[in-house]
């Protein structure tokens, strides 16, 4: 998406001058995964003007493969972020009858160089996704089902980001939907109040078709692990729960790993706690997060050096302005596990 940031702190009204850039979860991820090593593509969908151009432009210069139509009919995505108060931002998106919302099933399956047909899905090692780009139309929604039930029969793994947004769709509308996705993905992730709007949907369903299974609503929010273990427990095989300050916890292959290396039987046990930085603006630092968890686990690293690394991606973004644009490289990491106090890097 195209993105106008307002300078300095006050509210959008009265703001005098905007900052043009791009931003939205899937780029912010795609350029923190190459930025780590990762060789990732993008797909999507812009309008043919010039903040379609400038959104394509920024991907390719940080070598994101750009797999996008240029749609001739509708206009680029937009968001407007401002700073209403100091450590607080607003964001409010233009996507109703954008280019993007008009993703469809047949497109991405073409091979026209501007999808995903099943031979380049087959040679992804993980397709991610997130909850926004099937709450943006019916055309959208059925194209991510499709994708899923696609990456699923070619062997690849399917990554799925909640990123519930509320302006999208009603909580009671859009919670059976990213169950739907949720359960059919091989890693999710989602912050605890996302989780729990998986649990809850969930359990909801097994009540209605009298299914077995473990709880969701008040009980999956009873106890320090119970959402990872909850949804493990509906065949999630990982689940990873970003806690913002407070850290990361995960589940995966039967194994718990948290910020407070809670001891639970028969559960691996390691910490990942947050890490603590002086937070300039948070927006991104959950794509962040998400992108050092992959990058991580397609190294191979463990379930504890993968909530290090994403916790870590996650506070670096923090300490700059901007979505993506402080996203850490390689050779970033390890910054703050050091402790350097000297502000100068020589």
């Amino acid at each position: 998406m195209a993105l106008l940031h307002s300078e300095g702190i006050g509210s959008l009204a009265h703001a005098r001058t905007m900052t043009i850039g791009i931003g939205g979860a899937e780029s912010n991820l795609a350029i923190n995964l190459r930025r780590l090593g990762v060789p990732v593509a993008w797909v999507s969908r812009v309008g043919p003007d010039e903040l379609g151009a400038r959104v394509l432009r920024e991907l390719r210069a940080e070598q994101v493969e750009v797999r996008a139509v240029v749609d001739p009919d509708r206009p680029t995505g937009l968001m407007l972020k401002s700073h209403p108060s100091g450590g607080a931002s607003t964001v409010r998106y233009y996507r109703s009858g954008s280019a993007a919302s008009a993703l469809d099933a047949a497109a991405l399956a073409g091979d026209d160089g501007n999808g995903l047909p099943d031979d380049l899905l087959a040679g992804a090692e993980i397709l991610h996704l997130t909850g926004i780009t099937p709450l943006l139309s019916d055309t959208a929604r059925e194209a991510v089902l499709d994708l899923v039930e696609r990456a699923r029969a070619v062997g690849t793994l399917v990554s799925f980001d909640v990123n519930l947004r509320s302006a999208l769709a009603p909580r009671e509308v859009a919670a059976p939907l990213l169950a739907r996705i949720a359960v059919a993905a091989d890693i999710v992730f989602g912050g605890t109040d996302e989780l729990a709007l998986i649990a809850d949907a969930l359990a909801a369903e097994a009540q209605a078709t009298g299914a077995s299974g473990d709880a969701g609503g008040d009980a999956a929010r009873g106890g320090e692990d119970s959402l990872v273990r909850i949804l493990h427990a509906h065949g999630i095989p990982e689940v990873v729960e970003k806690r913002g300050a407070e850290g990361a916890r995960a589940l995966a292959a039967g194994s718990v790993t948290g910020a407070d290396a809670t001891t639970l039987p028969d559960a691996e046990q390691a910490g990942a706690p947050g890490l603590s930085v002086d937070v300039v603006d948070t927006v991104g630092a959950g794509d962040a997060f998400v992108a050092g968890y992959l990058s991580a686990r397609l190294e191979g690293l463990d379930l504890a050096a993968r909530l290090a690394r994403g916790n870590e991606c996650g506070a670096l973004i923090c300490t700059t302005p901007g979505d993506w644009e402080g996203a850490a490289h390689r050779e970033d990491l390890g910054r703050l596990a050091a402790g350097t106090k000297d502000p100068v890097v020589r």
